[in-house]
């Protein structure tokens, strides 16, 4: 067996006669073994080492493997005496000059001159060997002159690197916040200065309204002439760096005098806001969300409404603004579904549930009751208890909202004995917010006070809030709720129709946020990753690249006039962005590895960011995820299954944690196997933690080159290499006047000491440099092979590449750009083949796990459905011949995929017969050939449509075969990320509708009530967008759990034969290993019919959980690290504003009223 694995190695070093001799000389043995399973295995084994063989020899050839692998070697060989395993190094210093052309640095064959290499002696040994007992006064004519290098091996200390982090990122943040603390000031300032004046006429720039025309050219009012200008640091959006923009609710009426008079002091932020800007070029948007609905957002930028003509943007709704206004809360909802609320009052009633929901976020905890004369919980398996205000569990509870329905009497008493009984268990076992506590009443009336439920359970700390929302527009019981209100520091609101809904929610925001604001405790709040709907109404429908990820940083304004001091009047939230590019910008990634990586949560647990963290779902479309701004770390790190790593975070503790994990690359479909030790500690100044990830081996080590200024300089300013684009070598976004330079420009004025404010990574670009002068034979070695023009004569080889561990990337064409056959690679486009801010590019990642000297090969899965297919072939370059040394670089090649399968169907041809007839041939229809890689995906097949499928889809038979032998693996994997298709068609409300006399009914007793009392404009914004999106399709995307396979050859195994009963018949087949890469050849015979054998597919599975998993699901209570800021209540506070009825203002009605008449007449 180990004699015949050899020939694989010896078919691309020696002569093809030789091989011949060889291998006839023991084939008998081989034959008698092969024809017992139908299929010779002496013959696959040839096709295999031929193949093997030529595609070694092509691949080590045009990506210069050798030649780098030994320039490498040349300067960091060991001296005598000295061990090349030692986990520290010290400096190894040559000085020996790298005389070779580069005719000399490469033979035919891709063997280096000298003394021939051993039989089964690895090419890195002879190398190795040879270079130790090379004369440096070779003959070969100089071609470069290389400074004296040193290099030095360490191993990564986690523990520093991760605090080093930590300090870098508390900096950054702090920054954020003192712009935003500036901003503060500047609003509490204005708004003192300045006396309401109802009568106040201004015209501002409405952020919808600007550069429109109307019918006769002329600017529209609250429009006019607004210039903007295109900005790459915002996304390429045009923005007006002067001047912010006001946007105003579309529920809400432009020229409001409290809308008015708010817009008129906050111009004052303009000023700050470019203030802040030039003190901070890395800023990004800054705004103020005010009380009153208005959002004033700097730099200015149009908005543009949605395929509705829509923007139900209300800043007072998003979770920046209700984090900094109130403090964390514990909420229970009670729902009056007594018979007197059927029709549109329950309607109304379900959005007034949902708007509360809207203001709860991830500090809070609620639970919803239905009552009439029973109690019931909404969802009863969570009788009793309160769950975090998460996006999942307000879903949750907004789905089951739609199965209630009224009948019955209201026993209000009973529900408020509930509703104060949970809240009082919950907080004496510190459960909940252990804060502030409310209870939201939904009613539309109440006969009686109750005073003695308040009494016994609130009287007379009064900690718990009571906030009556009174459903209708009749007032008999108003009184009684309104006294509830006052005596309880709640807040009374009268709820006519659904557009009175959002703006009488949010007023209880304002009460909670009383003791805060008369405490005059600016408490700074940040927020978890998400992207915020104010950006996206900037960008146009059509545009695919969108607002990224950010974090924000809020803090209150207050009115700080003497008059109003015990009122606590909260005049709005300002905030800033922080897009968590900024973060990754702060890393150091080429200390943490090719598999290292960076990651942060927040105080609930959840992922600000981590490179499996993906708030898009693909599959053609970029559709957000509706929660992916609450993935927990327990659901990306799924192999710490008693979420020791993360409750160790969430608790801000520092410190180190190790586990086997499997780590899934190229979109999921492969897996890597590898052990991670992890490094976290606490980010001062906010509630993030932040862990850094190395996995084992090469991962944990790292080796420091110098080289002089000049050879370094020299060699990187060479046209063939870049820079990783979203990699910080220096920061040219911190200065206005460093904007325009690029990364090497950057460098260069920098190490040339011409910028001294520039601030730049001195260690990173001291290894860029380095690896520039090493690489830099390449160059001419490749200028060389292109300008032959023996070779590559078919243009097989498209382009050769190299990356290394510093970022630094080196390319090749040997094709025009526009006769590429994948034009992606190695672009903007190919996100997961180029080095980005959380991961080395894939060729890269998967060649560093083969053996050393293997040549990884694989089919883009981009381009494996299209004609324009291309193989990419790869190898890792190790500084020392060692398991722990660093993996400093890797080198490839692109080659087109019918170049590939051609060189595959060309050495199938060859045959060990003399007479040259051949037993088997893969031209037969007898058999069938495939050639597949490590993970079972198929390179080569004669049915062209199976090329890039799973081997297991099209032959189920062999691929279970192979499981049981054990020649490949399945590995279990999870995705708590998941997205199911669900079919819409069977709700309650669609049941309820085919009943005709249900409609008729509804409509004759609702109809007169209906017109009078709605609000066309309201219904329209009111969650449209979610309803015509079910109208138009019957099936729609929801967050799922799934479990899925990935599958992995087992490396022992170079060959096996096996054979498959079918129904009787035997089936055979010979899977033998390519030598020297990642591939199989696997031989089928085609005498049985295995159709009966199902497939083995990659499908996901949904997981599916029982009632009472779901209950144990819901009911989990994760750790979380509860916020340090509470204010719950203050005696100064003026409880006796406790609210009033509302309604419509004029203005709006006689806007509405006119619009709602013209609809009825059609």
């Amino acid at each position: 067996m180990e004699a015949n694995c050899r020939i694989s190695f010896l078919l691309h070093t020696c002569s093809s006669s030789f091989i011949l001799i060889w291998i006839l000389t023991g084939l008998n043995l081989a034959e008698v073994a092969g024809s017992q399973q139908g299929i010779p295995l002496s013959v696959v084994k040839l096709w295999a080492s031929a193949f093997g063989g030529e595609i070694k020899s092509i691949s080590a050839k045009y990506s210069g493997s050798q030649l780098l692998q030994k320039e490498l070697w040349s300067i960091t060989g060991p001296r005598p005496g000295t061990n090349s395993s030692s986990e520290t190094s010290p400096p190894v210093r040559t000085s020996s000059r790298f005389k070779s052309s580069v005719a000399c640095l490469w033979e035919e064959g891709g063997t280096p001159r000298g003394s021939p290499r051993k039989y089964g002696e690895s090419v890195q040994t002879a190398f190795r060997k040879r270079l130790q007992a090379q004369n440096p006064g070779a003959s070969c004519p100089e071609k470069y002159k290389e400074p004296e290098k040193s290099v030095r091996v360490e191993e990564i200390d986690g523990v520093k690197l991760v605090k080093n982090l930590a300090v870098k990122m508390e900096e950054m943040f702090q920054k954020k916040a003192e712009a935003t603390r500036r901003l503060v000031e500047a609003a509490e300032e204005a708004h003192h200065q300045h006396d309401d004046n109802p009568d106040l006429q201004y015209e501002y720039f409405n952020a919808v309204l600007i550069n429109e025309v109307d019918e006769e050219g002329n600017n529209v009012e609250l429009g006019g002439d607004f210039i903007l200008e295109p900005n790459d640091h915002f996304n390429n959006l045009s923005v007006n760096l002067s001047l912010s923009v006001v946007q105003v609710p579309t529920n809400m009426y432009n020229k409001d005098p409290d809308i008015v008079n708010g817009v008129y002091w906050s111009e004052a932020l303009n000023k700050v806001f470019v203030e802040n800007f030039e003190r901070d070029p890395t800023l990004i948007w800054q705004y103020f969300g005010s009380a009153k609905g208005f959002f004033r957002q700097y730099p200015g930028v149009k908005w543009h409404p949605d395929e509705h003509g829509v923007i139900g943007f209300d800043c007072r709704n998003r979770k920046w603004y209700i984090q900094a206004a109130t403090s964390p809360k514990d909420v229970v909802i009670l729902v009056d579904v007594s018979g007197s609320m059927k029709g549109l009052r329950l309607t109304i009633a379900r959005q007034t549930v949902s708007s509360i929901l809207d203001t709860l976020g991830d500090d809070d905890f609620f639970n919803i009751i239905a009552y009439n004369q029973e109690i019931h919980y909404v969802e009863p398996c969570l009788n009793g208890t309160l769950v975090r205000a998460d996006r999942t569990n307000k879903d949750h509870f907004r789905e089951h909202l739609d199965k209630l329905f009224a009948k019955g009497i209201g026993l209000l008493g009973e529900a408020l004995t509930e509703a104060f009984s949970i809240l009082n268990d919950f907080n004496q076992t510190g459960r909940g917010s252990v804060c502030s506590q409310a209870i939201m009443l939904v009613t539309d009336g109440a006969t009686e006070m109750y005073d003695d439920v308040f009494e016994k359970y609130n009287w007379p700390e009064r900690k718990v809030r009571i906030f009556p929302y009174l459903i209708g527009r009749e007032s008999a019981f108003a009184d009684n709720l309104k006294w509830m209100a006052c005596a309880n520091k709640g807040y009374f609101s009268q709820i006519s129709t659904l557009a009175d809904v959002q703006e009488n929610v949010m007023r209880y925001l304002h009460v909670m946020s009383r003791p805060k604001v008369i405490d005059h405790e600016h408490d700074t709040v940040w927020t978890e990753a998400y992207v915020d709907s104010a950006l996206t109404h900037a960008y146009k429908l059509n545009d695919k690249s969108g607002p990224s990820l950010t974090t924000t940083v809020a803090m209150p304004v207050f009115s700080t006039k003497n008059e109003t001091k015990n009122q606590g009047i909260l005049l709005g939230v300002v905030g800033t962005d922080i897009p968590l590019q900024e973060l990754m910008k702060l890393i150091p990634k080429h200390m943490l590895g090719i598999h290292g990586y960076v990651f942060a949560i927040t105080n609930n647990g959840y992922i600000l960011t981590h490179p499996d963290l993906r708030p898009l779902y693909q599959e053609g479309q970029k559709r957000r995820k509706p929660n992916y701004s609450s993935v927990d770390l327990s659901e990306v790190e799924w192999e710490d299954k008693d979420y020791i790593l993360r409750n160790a975070m969430v608790n801000r503790r520092t410190g180190t944690f190790s586990m086997e994990v499997k780590r899934t690359v190229d979109r999921g479909r492969r897996v890597l196997k590898m052990h991670n030790d992890y490094y976290y500690t606490d980010i001062n100044g906010t509630p993030f933690s932040v862990g850094v990830a190395l996995s084992r081996g090469h991962g944990k080590y790292f080796f420091r080159g110098n080289v002089s200024m000049e050879a370094g300089l020299r060699d990187l300013e060479q046209p063939d290499v870049a820079l990783a684009d979203e990699w910080t070598y220096c920061n040219t976004e911190e200065k206005h006047e460093h904007r325009h330079l690029s990364q090497i420009q950057a460098i260069k004025l920098y190490m040339m000491g011409r910028r001294p404010h520039l601030k730049c990574d001195r260690e990173l670009i001291q290894e860029v440099l380095f690896d520039a002068v090493v690489t830099a034979p390449l160059k001419s070695y490749w200028n060389s092979l292109a300008l032959n023009k023996s070779e590559n004569s078919d243009k097989g080889v498209e382009i050769v590449f190299l990356g290394t561990r510093t970022g630094l990337s080196r390319t090749k064409l040997f094709v025009p750009t526009d006769q590429l056959s994948n034009q992606d690679f190695l672009t903007a486009e190919d996100k997961e083949g180029v080095f980005n801010a959380d991961h080395f590019p894939l060729w890269y990642k998967r060649a560093a796990e083969q053996v050393p000297g293997t040549f990884v090969y694989s089919i883009p899965f981009s381009t494996a459905l299209e004609n324009k297919s291309v193989v990419l072939a790869s190898t890792a370059i190790q500084l020392l011949d060692d398991r722990k040394s660093p993996i400093v670089a890797a080198v490839g090649l692109q080659m087109k995929l019918e170049y590939f399968q051609r060189k595959f169907w060309t050495a199938c041809r060859q045959c060990t017969a003399l007479d040259g007839k051949c037993i088997i041939s893969c031209d037969s229809e007898d058999i069938n050939c495939y050639l597949i890689d490590n993970n079972g995906f198929i390179l080569v097949t004669e049915e062209q449509s199976q090329t890039g499928l799973f081997f297991g889809e099209v032959e189920g038979a062999v691929m279970n075969k192979l499981l049981q032998m054990g020649c490949f693996k399945r590995i279990t994997l999870y995705d708590y990320q998941a997205l199911c298709r669900e079919y819409a068609g069977s709700s309650d409300s669609a049941r309820t509708l085919s009943d005709p006399f249900s409609v008729v009914k509804w409509l004759l007793t609702e109809l007169v009530i209906f017109l009078l009392e709605f609000n066309l404009y309201s219904w329209w914004n009111v969650d449209f967008s979610v309803k015509a999106q079910r109208s138009r399709s019957k099936t729609m995307m929801v967050p799922c759990d799934t479990e899925y396979p990935a599958f992995v050859s087992e490396r022992t195994i170079k060959e096996t034969t096996g054979n498959i009963e079918c129904d009787g018949c035997l089936r055979s087949f010979v899977i033998q290993q390519i030598p020297s890469t990642n591939l199989f050849m696997v031989v089928v015979d085609n005498k049985c019919d295995c159709s009966s054998i199902p497939p083995v597919t990659m499908d996901p599975i949904e997981i599916m959980y029982n009632e009472s998993l779901k209950c144990d699901r819901l009911k989990l209570q994760k750790d979380r690290k509860k916020p340090e800021s509470c204010h719950p209540f203050h005696p100064e506070e003026n409880a006796m504003e406790c609210g009033s009825a509302s309604r419509l203002s004029s203005r709006l009605a006689a806007i509405l009223l006119p619009l709602l008449a013209a609809t009825i007449s059609r």
